[in-house]
């Protein structure tokens, strides 16, 4: 696409050298042409589309700059990094972005020597843009290292952490604070004020930067006097401002706020900041899908709007007439309210995902009962174990892959206490086109060594509603539900709400060969399956056909014994299916219940793989896997 005639300036930058080669003044059509293409591309490949275009400008400035991949660009969050991929030698295969086989997601190593660190998940980029300047200190390189953090990413208690060390530790880094009043759904909490409130000082810069110069050049400027002198200025630049903001607190330089989609200016400012010395902080404003009316209008829609015309802005859906089952979340969303508007004890808690999640629907419904803790897992399930403390009831809804951030809030802040809260974890399971960082994955195997825990998975919508209602009943401690992404299999759902027994699986069809056991939405799969091996076992023995039996086993913590004794007595072959690693989950619980009662039984798992599966529809990555329902009624016959 951007061979053709439209793109005068990036058909011929393959590489950031070749950006390098251009005139300061051309950059602004450069940033014109890479915004465009990124809006034509993910038109029909959808893609994360806001935050790319929001930050164009200082991709392009940041290249330009620096001496990239020499010098290190940490990004927080790979949602913004689509234009760094196309200024980094994969502008050709940029339409295979998320593909099965294509390119990654989200910046990666492993892909490109320009990224320089893995970040799909938030809050990362300074503690490892920090590590990476300390180690070009000891090893005397001349090397540049910035990190790119969103205002989203900055209400992480990792990015607070790196700060803090950063202010204490000799380096060079320089920190590029991106603040464009979102991160998925709005920036919530007192940083985003904060950051909306910093000024800087002409007068202040100008008399700074010529004592400095001063100093230099007596050659009296050492470490120990430059933050003396640092301390000194801030205290001037607090007087001149009336104001005081926290990065200078630290001892860290801090310039801005200046305009983030200005590619000129930021040019200007990071070729002046670039050769200082010690910690910087550059604060930006930009504007989240700037540049294409539709985004700027409704970031949260546009963050990964799907097929869209780019001329128009008009969302293409896939409609053929017919009722579809709802999304898991829609279910999760109406049920909370449904819960919330009954028991007056329940209160909703997400880490900036209102939206994602749908606890928007509540949120709307009751604002004083929803709460939006910004990008802050752990802080999420200690706030919702105070809340449970003290006699409400939370339901803290957080995606499987981002759940791995509070893994110790749940057991020292939740478990420990056998509080009541519901921790619902979206997501669960392979999740398509996000990747090796987003898939839900391992929370089966890390959460069920946990004790006071119990941990339950609906076969469809109308079990994910009981489940909720169940969760919500009095003295039932911590109760975790997970469930997957995106739409299931059944189009009415609103079922009456009842109590599940907890602990109780259900048998879902008889057999007297081999038994399946399931968790969750997968046993669907794992149905299909057995009507495929039945069917083919009776056109090849029509005599001796299988019977094959399926159990919805419901809960992993606590196994239904009596089941599974049902299942050690009957039957000598089991097969266990899960949408989880095969290395501690469903399958390595049964294997344990059978050896520990005495059982011979031979058991095969099926799951995922131990490795981090690659990108691609949830259906490809299933059938990769083994985890499709033709890969299992192979297994069964």
């Amino acid at each position: 696409m951007v061979d053709s005639d439209d793109y005068k300036y990036l058909r011929k930058i393959d590489y950031p050298v070749d950006l390098r080669k251009l005139k300061v003044e051309e950059l602004p059509a450069v940033c014109d042409e890479l915004r465009r293409d990124i809006i034509e591309e993910l038109a029909q490949n959808p893609g994360h589309l806001a935050s790319s275009l929001g930050v164009v400008e200082l991709t392009v400035a940041l290249h330009y700059v620096f001496n990239t991949p020499y010098d290190r660009i940490v990004w927080d969050v790979g949602h913004q990094a689509y234009g760094h991929k196309i200024l980094t030698g994969r502008r050709d295969l940029f339409c295979t972005n998320r593909k099965l086989n294509g390119l990654k997601p989200f910046p990666h190593p492993d892909e490109s020597e320009y990224d320089s660190f893995c970040c799909g998940h938030a809050s990362n980029s300074i503690s490892a843009a920090l590590g990476m300047a300390v180690a070009a200190k000891m090893k005397g390189e001349d090397r540049k290292v910035v990190a790119v953090i969103g205002d989203g990413a900055m209400s992480g208690g990792l990015a607070f952490e790196g700060i803090n060390n950063t202010a204490s530790t000799p380096n060079d880094m320089l920190i590029v604070l991106n603040d464009n009043n979102m991160s998925i759904d709005r920036s919530v909490g007192g940083m985003r004020k904060y950051l909306l409130r910093l000024t800087t000082n002409t007068t202040y810069n100008t008399i700074r930067y010529r004592v400095s110069q001063r100093l230099l050049g007596w050659g009296i400027l050492n470490e120990k006097r430059r933050r003396g002198l640092i301390r000194f200025s801030n205290s001037l630049k607090s007087v001149l401002s009336r104001q005081k903001n926290i990065f200078e607190g630290m001892d860290i330089r801090y310039f801005g706020p200046a305009e983030g989609n200005d590619v000129v200016e930021l040019v200007r400012i990071l070729q002046v900041i670039k050769e200082m010395k010690g910690p910087k902080l550059l604060y930006i404003h930009t504007t989240k899908g700037y540049g294409y009316a539709p985004a700027e209008e409704d970031a949260t829609i546009w963050h990964a709007p799907g097929k869209f015309d780019p001329d128009t802005g008009e969302r293409i859906k896939n409609d053929d007439g017919k009722p579809h089952p709802p999304k898991f979340q829609e279910v999760f969303g109406k049920t909370l309210l449904e819960l919330a508007q009954q028991n007056p004890k329940i209160v909703g808690v997400t880490p900036a995902m209102p939206t994602g999640c749908s606890m928007n629907i509540m949120m709307n419904a009751m604002p004083e009962r929803v709460f939006d803790v910004g990008i802050a897992e752990g802080h999420a399930v200690t706030f919702s174990g105070g809340m449970a403390k003290d006699g409400l009831l939370p339901f803290c809804n957080i995606y499987s892959s981002f759940m791995q951030r509070a893994y110790d809030n749940i057991i020292h802040d939740a478990a420990t206490m056998r509080l009541n809260m519901v921790l619902c974890l979206d997501r669960a399971g392979l999740v398509g086109e996000d990747g090796s960082t987003h898939h839900g994955a391992f929370d089966l195997a890390f959460l069920r060594p946990i004790p006071n825990l119990t941990i339950a998975s609906p076969y469809d919508e109308p079990e994910l509603r009981r489940l909720m209602y169940t969760a919500q009943l009095p003295d039932k401690g911590v109760f975790v539900i997970r469930y997957p992404r995106g739409r299931g299999n059944t189009v009415d759902w609103q079922c009456e709400l009842e109590e599940i027994p907890v602990g109780k699986g259900r048998k879902l069809k008889d057999g007297r060969d081999i038994a399946v056991l399931s968790l969750g939405p997968i046993g669907v799969e794992a149905s299909k399956a057995i009507a495929i091996a039945e069917l083919r076992s009776l056109n090849d023995h029509p005599d001796a056909p299988l019977h094959i039996a399926q159990y919805d086993m419901r809960f992993l913590k606590p196994l239904d014994k009596d089941l599974l004794h049902e299942v050690g007595r009957n039957f000598k072959k089991v097969v266990t299916v899960e949408d989880g690693v095969i290395s501690g989950g469903l399958g390595s619980a049964v294997l344990e219940f059978f050896s520990d009662n005495g059982y011979e039984v031979e058991v095969k798992r099926i799951g995922i793989p131990d490795k981090f599966v690659m990108h691609g529809t949830v259906a490809e990555l299933r059938q990769i896997c083994g985890m499709d329902a033709q890969s299992i009624s192979e297994v069964l016959v």
